[in-house]
């Protein structure tokens, strides 16, 4: 087989990279060389962790790199992959090279990417602390698949942390493919003719275990004069930062002062990957005197393994299984006399030794690189078949949902609606706020249905919130109130107010009750002039789209056609200033209910007849609805990180329910200034999100019980249900269903084609 599955064509491979200096780094590089050699037409995108920006030449094959201290470097590599076409995502996983607390920041890739996650597991810890175990949980929450290279870390993954064991797959560490060759042939090459090696190799540090081997070098050179111990490998770099080449310095006069200053030999250096396998080939016997007993993955010794070199090693865990069934000699922990003991017999015993180095070669022949990109990549192929299709992405078909108070009955009380809830369980501890009992105001007068009794109760019980809010001292609407009925603030921010004066115009227009429309009429006389003082766009925007509706309540409204002529003039002057060729919008960022800015401008066209307005609306309804449209042809709302980012695209996550619900009433403003049935499908796509035809395939509405869930993440909806999110799937029901029954009767109306 040279093809990986037809339904992968491209991944992202996420660790560490040579030229960076550390077995990941290694382990990382060999995994691209195999999956390249194994499958040439399978794209890998190499995404390398950067612990030195700046420092390391990275080879062609590495498509980006990834700060690790830079959160927001993460989150650029997630949105980089995502619109690269990668089908699925390959992280090599350590404690260490990930930036934040116990290496948290990888999390943020994860969760802004949508594609299937498959995790190497370096290590697994048995007794992790409250952070790293928070971490690794998080990441099995989000992983397809999770690789371990020993049946220890299954065992771990699934007693510690319950890992599901249908998620875990064990495959060995890789190894490279060579012959099996007399050591004698290589020993020339490297000083070693006549000489017994014993080798340990990898970056040195003092968890290796060194000094065990150099302590026991004094029996086996006093058996074995031509015994020579051969320590490979550069200072681990982060302990040369901390104290220099001390520690090798330590190890060096250590052989001194045992007498085996001569059998004892160090190459400093970080040696090229065929000359490390030549050194391996060279050795009679390989050490590895590891006083870790958790490590659960050694490349040095699957390495070893691999060119078939009898092993002495003391039993961490991917020892004592690789080793296992008498291929290899496991001696205990810090006992140098059992080193002696047994690297002697072996230097004396050359038919041992032959015999161990077969076993060795036979179960090395089992984990060659292309056995594991194999086994990889039919795991991903896997997961990504798995993947449920995704729905149709027409908009012709979308049906309207009922509407349904439940969940807004839910999250209320005598007091008003509750901002926040736990799932669908109301959250006391935030209290309520204007910006959604004002919402709620106008949905119990939008809503069809109802119950006179429930709506004239609801419409009282939002309406004295509102009322109550209004401090007339500083002539603000107040925002944020406790559950106790104690304000947290005398005056609310710009929008709220804005929020606020838009409920009481559509209130007066459209309640059923004349003792609402009047009490609604007279608030708004009251306090509609404070949008004046008001400077933010939306704010502007929202007290525009009141005043429009008050003016159809109240023909000739002088302050309501004052506040639509002169906030219309400010936003077209907001949107000359920040046009440019590629943008035809009111502000030179994008932020949240961006569609409320054009619906305002149509509304005021409408109530003022300014087709200047109506056709600057429109114009900045259709930049935003292009921006607002996936690559398939499905609404996708401008994801909250786009916020703030100047002329820039906007990023795809996290979707809110509003902006669903905004562009479905700028859309209802549109048909009904242009009459253009194209309006009813742009809603009825930004219906759809909220039923699943969206970015992840995923339903926000909670159906049996007017829900909402509160917004799409890359890895899935946000599940609780707050006040915002269902007031914006009902009310967006409201305006579709009024919508689709207003292009129904102009499509009864138009003369029948010829």
């Amino acid at each position: 087989m040279s093809q990986a599955s037809p339904s992968i064509a491209r991944i992202a491979l996420v660790g560490n990279y040579l030229p960076r200096r550390c077995g990941i780094a290694t382990y990382t590089t060999d995994i691209f060389a195999a999956l390249r050699d194994r499958f040439p037409d399978l794209t890998v995108d190499v995404w390398a962790m950067d612990d030195h920006p700046g420092r390391y030449a990275y080879p062609p094959e590495v498509t980006g790199t990834i700060a690790e201290r830079d959160r927001a470097d993460y989150l650029a590599a997630a949105r980089a992959i995502e619109a690269s076409g990668a089908q699925a995502l390959w992280l090599q996983h350590e404690y260490g090279i990930f930036g934040g607390t116990a290496g948290d920041h990888i999390l943020a890739l994860l969760d802004r990417v949508t594609i299937p996650v498959i995790v190497t597991l370096h290590t697994v810890l048995e007794r992790p602390d409250a952070d790293q175990r928070r971490v690794l949980e998080a990441i099995l929450r989000r992983a397809g698949c999770v690789i371990v290279m020993a049946e220890r870390g299954r065992d771990l993954l699934e007693r510690v942390y319950g890992a599901d064991p249908r998620m875990i797959a064990t495959i060995p560490h890789g190894v490279p493919d060579r012959p099996l060759i007399d050591p004698v042939r290589l020993k020339g090459a490297f000083g070693w003719t006549g000489r017994d090696v014993v080798l340990t190799f990898g970056l040195l540090a003092p968890n290796k275990g060194i000094e065990t081997m150099i302590a026991a070098m004094p029996a086996v050179v006093a058996e074995h004069p031509s015994a020579l111990y051969v320590v490979l490998g550069a200072t681990h770099p982060n302990l040369v930062a901390h104290e220099g080449e001390a520690y090798r310095e330590r190890l060096m006069a250590q052989a001194e002062a045992l007498g085996v200053g001569d059998a004892v030999r160090f190459i400093d250096g970080f040696v090229e990957h065929d000359e490390l396998l030549d050194h391996l080939q060279a050795a009679d016997i390989y050490a590895t005197p590891y006083s870790n007993p958790d490590q659960i993955t050694s490349g040095t010794l699957s390495y070893a393994v691999g060119m078939g070199k009898p092993v002495v090693s003391t039993p961490y865990i991917h020892a004592t299984e690789i080793l296992a069934d008498g291929h290899g000699v496991l001696v205990d922990f810090g006992d140098s006399a059992a080193f002696a003991r047994e690297i002697t017999a072996l230097i004396g015993n050359q038919g041992n030794r032959d015999r161990l180095s077969a076993r060795a070669y036979a179960r090395g022949r089992s984990m060659l690189w292309p056995r594991l990109a194999e086994a990889a990549i039919d795991r991903i192929g896997r997961i990504v078949a798995a993947r449920p299709r995704r729905l149709s992405k027409s908009a012709t078909g979308v049906a309207i949902l009922p509407p349904d108070l439940a969940a807004v009955e839910r999250m209320s009380d005598s007091t008003g609606m509750l901002q926040h809830s736990i799932l669908s369980v109301p959250d006391r501890r935030h209290g309520y706020c204007i910006d959604d009992n004002a919402r709620a105001l106008i949905l119990v007068t939008q809503m069809q249905g109802v119950d006179p009794v429930a709506r004239d109760r609801w419409t009282s019980v939002y309406a004295a919130f509102v009322q109550y809010a209004w401090n007339p001292d500083a002539r603000r609407f107040r925002n944020f109130m406790n559950y106790d009925r104690t304000w947290c603030e005398e005056t609310g921010s710009e929008d709220s107010n804005g929020r606020a004066i838009w409920a009481l115009g559509v209130t007066a227009r459209d309640s059923d009750m004349p003792k609402h429309r009047d009490w609604a009429a007279r608030l708004f006389d009251e306090t509609a002039s404070l949008s004046l003082d008001l400077g933010s766009p939306r704010a502007h925007a929202f007290a525009m789209l009141g005043a429009a509706a008050m003016l159809e309540a109240h023909r000739g409204h002088a302050l309501s056609r004052r506040i639509l002529a002169r906030f219309a003039d400010e936003l077209m002057a907001l949107l000359d200033h920040a046009r440019r060729p590629e943008w035809s919008w009111f502000e030179i960022v994008l932020a949240y209910d961006n569609a409320r800015l054009p619906e305002a401008m149509i509304r005021a066209g409408l109530a003022l007849d300014r087709t200047d307005l109506i056709a600057t609306g429109i114009e900045t309804l259709e930049w935003i609805v292009e921006r607002q449209t996936s690559p398939d042809g499905r609404f996708r709302a401008i994801g909250t990180e786009s916020f703030g980012r100047a002329y820039a695209d906007p990023l795809p996550f996290d979707q809110q329910p509003l902006e669903a619900q905004a562009t479905i009433d700028a859309c209802a403003a549109a048909f009904d200034a242009t009459g253009d049935r194209r309006w009813l499908d742009e809603a009825r796509r930004a219906y759809g999100w909220y039923l699943g035809r969206n970015d992840l395939d995923l339903p926000l509405a909670s159906v049996g019980d007017g829900g909402c869930f509160d917004g799409l993440h890359p890895g899935g909806v946000n599940r609780n249900q707050g006040a915002e999110s269902i007031l914006a799937l009902q009310l967006a029901g409201c305006t579709l269903s009024a919508l689709s029954q207003r292009a129904g009767s102009v499509a009864g109306q138009m003369p029948a084609a010829a």
